[in-house]
């Protein structure tokens, strides 16, 4: 039943990318999305297509990040809450690119993400070194985490109000968004996205050790250190990926993992697969849900995330059938 499942949900994953390619904050007739698809001859409808077929592909990288990074954390900290904020990730992406627009005159996206994207790196070694190293524990991990994530939130704060520049810029990227999407931008953090998935997808195994417990883990013949060392190691570079291009965008790794884990059980094997695909389902559509609310304008898809996932999540919470870890 959990293969099938997996395969439904990549049939709905393929009916909301053709819909993320099809609908648009400008309306565009279907045969002329046709027509942008298949025959490229510099027309209006083929530019908005290939601006479309951009960001389509980048809401499926990052959700599948952000959705397997959140599974990975939720693993490696043994708490069903834990999302990429918890680990400072997030902070460290938007500390390192105020930095970079204040200091630095950055001003284009591409500089953008290779600033995000060292930034969420260090916080992530950071908080291992805090968290003890070969020592680290979920609690460790999580307070090191938070207690670095609210000084660098201070430090941005700090540099956003004394620089109305800043301000400006750091304001839209700050939201969450698939709209400034480029074919630049996605060869970019594909190399990290694909050794991050495989990584985290290669862990399934001795995750599933870590969360029974570390003397149970030890038991099993688990590698308490090196899992949770290369588990941070896929986890950064998912999310310091995703976040680079896309800005922080809430909910997706927290919510989606938690959901997939009421109906396939504890087990990773099937939890990392099925968090990789209904991810960017649940991206993708918001995304397009904030193309149509906002017509001719648009909500940026960190807008519509949290405005959805946040209901859901609390009713998700409070169901009875939520799976623990």
């Amino acid at each position: 039943m959990r293969a099938l499942g997996l395969l439904l949900s990549v049939a709905v994953l393929a009916l909301v990318a053709l819909a993320s390619i099809a609908i648009g904050a400008k309306p565009l007739p279907l045969d002329q999305v046709w027509h942008g698809l298949f025959h490229d001859t510099g027309t209006y409808g083929d530019v908005v297509v290939d601006e479309r077929l951009s960001r389509t592909a980048l809401g499926l990288l990052a959700g599948a990040a952000l959705g397997l990074a959140g599974a990975v954390l939720q693993a490696l900290t043994r708490n069903p809450l834990a999302d990429p904020g918890l680990l400072g990730i997030n902070a460290g992406a938007s500390a390192a690119v105020v930095t970079a627009i204040t200091y630095f005159g950055v001003t284009s996206l591409t500089g953008y993400v290779w600033f995000a994207f060292l930034g969420a790196a260090a916080v992530g070694a950071l908080v291992w070194f805090l968290g003890g190293s070969r020592g680290a524990t979920p609690v460790r991990l999580a307070l090191a985490g938070t207690a670095i994530s609210a000084a660098l939130y201070g430090y941005l704060q700090a540099v956003m109000i004394t620089d109305d520049a800043a301000l400006g810029r750091m304001r839209f990227w700050t939201v969450g968004s698939l709209a400034s999407a480029t074919g630049s931008t996605l060869t970019q953090v594909l190399p990290f996205l694909a050794v991050g998935t495989l990584l985290a997808l290669g862990l399934a195994r001795p995750l599933n050790a870590v969360e029974m417990g570390d003397d149970t883990a030890r038991a099993l013949g688990a590698n308490l250190h090196r899992t949770r060392a290369l588990a941070m190691l896929a986890a950064v570079l998912l999310c310091g990926a995703a976040t680079a291009a896309c800005g922080p965008i809430m909910f997706v790794g927290l919510m989606v993992p938690h959901v997939v884990r009421s109906f396939t059980g504890p087990d990773l094997r099937w939890i990392l697969p099925y968090a990789t695909v209904l991810s960017p389902v649940l991206l993708l559509g918001a995304d397009v849900v904030g193309r149509i609310v906002a017509r001719p304008a648009e909500l940026q898809v960190g807008i519509v995330t949290a405005v959805i996932g946040g209901p859901v999540f609390i009713f998700l919470v409070r169901r009875r059938r939520t799976a623990q870890l």
